[in-house]
């Protein structure tokens, strides 16, 4: 998949670079996460917070014995990437990861040009079938693999086709793999035109929206796998010892094993 850059419309994975003190983004970018940053004072801490997410799951799972991820919506390249935690860990880890922002394509391959057992493909999140199958040239399928949904589910806004994602990609993971996600939460106290306010925001961009989750709807997307302790809670106090509060918009984290 080789799409042209669109710089009139904001990216959230440029709008993500920028709150992480990148410099991979348009100013179309920077006005958006500047209108986000109004509504959702947090955004940059909760971003930097979803990053420590990533490092504790990965280097929590290659400790476990999983040696293949596959990362969907991993956005740019920053410190601390998948593989280069997994490899840490693991020096045999082979990692892919997934995207669909062209931007995140050409500077995932420059980066992996190098090496670290690390591959990028182009696909769509909503589109499954064809993740798996370009993956299936990296990875054995009938071995356990970690998916990882980080930051990217709430962007499928309708609920019925984040279910039919989760349960296509469910039906392609061998036993013993695992799904880490980290979703938007609105928050317990959050006014419904805050909500509304942030959705506009995102409205205008590449994804075309975005869909807060509470944790009753992200444990039904879980159904028959097997949470791991803490099971749904924000991501700053995923095994972290730090006290959950649900009252402000967050990042939930989830971790599931496929039995």
């Amino acid at each position: 998949m080789e799409l042209e850059i669109d710089t009139t419309k904001p990216s959230v994975a440029r709008i993500y670079d920028y709150w992480l003190g990148g410099k991979d983004n348009f100013e179309v970018d920077r006005l958006a996460a500047e209108q986000l940053l109004k509504l959702v004072p947090d955004a940059v801490e909760m971003c930097r917070e979803n990053r420590d997410f990533l490092r504790r799951t990965v280097t929590l799972l290659a400790g476990a014995g999983i040696r293949q991820f596959l990362d969907i919506g991993s956005g740019l390249p920053t410190q601390d990437n998948v593989h280069e935690v997994a490899l840490r860990a693991a020096p045999d880890a082979v990692t892919v990861y997934v995207d669909n922002d062209p931007i995140v394509l050409v500077h995932g391959r420059a980066l992996l040009a190098a090496g670290g057992n690390a591959h990028v493909i182009g696909a769509d999140l909503r589109e499954p079938g064809d993740i798996f199958a370009q993956a299936a040239e990296h990875l054995d399928l009938d071995r356990p693999v970690a998916v990882l949904l980080l930051s990217i589910a709430h962007f499928v806004t309708d609920d019925a086709e984040l279910a039919r994602v989760m349960d296509e990609i469910r039906a392609r993971l061998a036993s013993g793999s695992y799904i880490v996600m980290s979703h938007a939460s609105a928050g317990e106290t959050t006014s419904d035109a805050t909500v509304a306010a942030a959705q506009e925001v995102y409205a205008r961009s590449a994804p075309g929206g975005i869909t807060p989750r509470t944790r009753p709807q992200l444990a039904a997307l879980f159904d028959g796998l097997e949470l791991l302790e803490p099971e749904l809670v924000p991501v700053r106090s995923w095994r972290t010892g730090l006290r959950p509060d649900y009252s402000k918009p967050n990042v939930i984290g989830i971790v599931a094993r496929v039995p």
